[in-house]
C-alpha cells in the first residue's frame, strides 16, 4: 500500500510520519492549545497518554519543530 509522507529538504521523515511519533499532528495542535489555555503538563501527559517529557518536548519546540518542506511516496 503506498501513502505519502512528509519529509525535510534532507529526505528524512517529520511529524507525524517519523518513526519515532508519539501523537499525531492534530493532536500536537491540540496540546498547544490546550497548554495556551492554561493546561499543566501533568494533566496534558494524562489527557494524551504520553510522558510529562514528552509534552515539555512539544510544547517547548524540542520536538516537532520541523515541517515538510516536500512529500514522498513510500511503500
Amino acid at each position: 500500500m503506498k501513502r505519502t509522507v512528509g519529509v525535510n529538504d534532507r529526505g528524512a521523515r517529520v511529524g507525524e510520519d517519523h518513526h519515532n511519533a508519539k501523537l499525531t499532528d492534530a493532536e500536537v495542535e491540540l496540546l498547544l492549545a490546550l497548554r495556551a489555555q492554561g493546561w499543566g503538563y501533568r494533566r496534558l501527559a494524562a489527557k494524551f497518554d504520553v510522558s510529562k517529557r514528552t509534552v515539555r518536548g512539544y510544547c517547548s519546540g524540542r520536538s516537532r519543530h520541523q515541517v515538510p518542506t516536500r512529500w514522498k511516496v513510500v511503500e
